[in-house]
This record gives structure tokens, C-alpha cells and sequence, in this order.
């Protein structure tokens, strides 16, 4: 089954062109020499998130094949949905599922293949024209992360490693998440930092409680949780925090803002 855009024209460009000579105004960077284990990209409108998605990019030495680990903002499907076959739709390009990747990934346990899930998900939508640009021939796992319980996502991140140092798979983790919602900036900035020095530290746990106790909007802890367990299984050591960015400085307005950050770990 193929999916089909479903924020073009309102998250990022409807045209191809457009699209593409937008991202290349954001890819400021040069490519790391290590294997990117995992990069960590926010997820909204270009206009605000995307100068800290393309520095994130441009830097990220991404795999052939990437898992996509997003959050689910509709609620709807299973809790840990992959999409299995396919391909993903954007103007003027398709990105193409690895379905044998995909097919011994979902069989996992606490993994189902589900395409309710990412029918009317953004957050992983919005990342693919950065990697039909500057990973053109990469395939994709996505899957969008609802599972709430800690002990499972660790579970599910431990399952997911174990696949892939069993398989010598070659592959990147893409996770997509925005920080705070809706708060003032200053605020944003003070919880944001304390998450992110969770993720720096590559403790899945840890991201998970501060989130939970300080009460910090991040969108995404769930699918981050999962690929932190992930890529500590798979010998992660260094992180490297690349930029951080709020709604504020797009528009200005300081009262309500949401917060980017993108990090790379390899």
C-alpha cells in the first residue's frame, strides 16, 4: 500500500521545486565521517522548525536503510504500528518502504503492522523530503510510537537492536519530535534543556521521568525513549547536540512558543 501527503501545501511546499530549493537553503553543514546512529529532527511547519531539521541533516552520515520513529498525534491504530510495503508519496518524489526490514521488524514483540496509525500522521511525513534529498536511493521502516508504558518502549527499543546486530544490518534511526508546546519562551528553553541533557547522556529512562515529572510537552518522548534503549544496545557513545531553535524566533511572538532541537548520536 502507498501513502499519500497529507500536510503538503500547509507544513512544507505542494510543488517539487519549491520543496526542494527550500530544504537546500536549510542543509548548512558538513557530513560527519562517523555512521549516524541515530538523529533526532523536529517536525513542524518549515517556516519554523526547518533551519534546525536541515543543520541536523546536512551534518547526519545516515545509513541506506532508516527506521522512522515518530509520534502519533492522532491516536488512532496500534501502539507500536509499522508501515510494511510500499512506498511514501511526496510532490515530485517517492520514498520506498525496505518491506524485508519492515517484515522481520514488525513481527517483533509489541510491534504490529498497521497503516491506521500513519494515514493522517504528520511527524513523519514532514522529515522525507530532507532524506529524498540528501539520502535519494535510502529505504524506510516507518512507525509510529503510542506505547505509553516505559518498560515496554525499552523493551521494544532492546527487541529492535537485537534484530539489527543479528542481522548486521546497516541501518540509521530517524526519530521526529518537537520539545515544549504553547508555553513562554523562557520556559520552553529551561525544560527543554533538561530533556535534552537526558537524551545527550543517551538515558532512555531518564528522558522518559523528566518529561513525565517536569511536566514537558515534548511530543515525542515516546519514539525517542525507544530509540535511545535502541541505539545503547548497538554501542552508542558519543552525542552531539547540533541546534535548538522556538516558534519565537520565526514569528517573534515570545507568549506561546514550541521548541526544535536536533541532536545527532552516533
Amino acid at each position: 500500500m502507498d501513502r499519500q501527503p497529507v500536510v503538503a501545501g500547509q507544513f512544507y511546499p505542494r510543488t517539487a521545486a519549491a520543496l526542494d530549493q527550500q530544504i537546500r537553503d536549510f542543509l548548512i553543514g558538513e557530513q560527519d565521517k562517523a555512521r549516524t546512529l541515530l538523529a533526532m529532527v523536529p517536525h513542524a511547519g518549515y517556516t519554523f522548525s526547518g533551519s534546525v531539521a536541515g543543520k541536523v541533516f546536512a551534518r547526519a552520515n545516515l545509513a541506506d536503510t532508516i527506521i522512522l520513529l515518530g509520534p502519533n498525534h492522532t491516536g488512532q491504530g496500534e501502539k507500536i504500528a509499522v508501515w510494511g510495503q510500499g512506498r511514501w508519496n511526496i510532490p515530485g518524489k517517492e520514498i520506498i518502504v525496505d518491506e524485508k526490514t519492515a517484515s522481520l521488524i514488525g513481527q517483533l514483540p509489541n510491534f504490529s503492522f498497521d497503516h491506521q496509525a500513519h494515514l493522517a500522521e504528520h511527524s513523519l511525513e514532514v522529515i522525507l523530503p530532507f532524506l529524498a534529498l540528501v539520502k535519494p536511493r535510502c529505504r524506510v521502516v516507518p512507525i509510529a510510537v503510542a506505547e505509553r508504558d516505559v518498560q515496554a518502549l525499552i523493551s521494544a527499543g532492546h527487541d529492535l537492536a537485537r534484530t539489527i546486530m543479528e542481522l548486521g544490518l546497516d541501518v540509521s534511526l530517524v526519530v521526529s519530535t518537537d520539545m515544549s508546546h504553547f508555553i513562554p519562551d523562557e520556559h520552553a528553553r529551561k525544560l527543554d534543556r533538561k530533556a535534552l541533557d537526558k537524551v545527550l547522556d543517551l538515558d532512555a529512562q531518564g528522558l522518559f521521568q523528566v518529561v513525565r515529572q517536569q511536566n514537558i510537552s515534548m511530543c515525542g518522548v515516546l519514539p525517542m525513549t525507544m530509540g535511545l534503549a535502541c541505539v545503547s544496545r548497538l554501542g552508542a557513545r558519543s552525542s552531539e547536540f547540533i541546534d535548538y531553535a522556538t516558534s519565537a524566533d520565526a514569528i517573534g511572538d515570545y507568549s506561546q512558543v514550541v521548541g526544535y532541537a536536533g541532536v545527532i548520536i552516533s
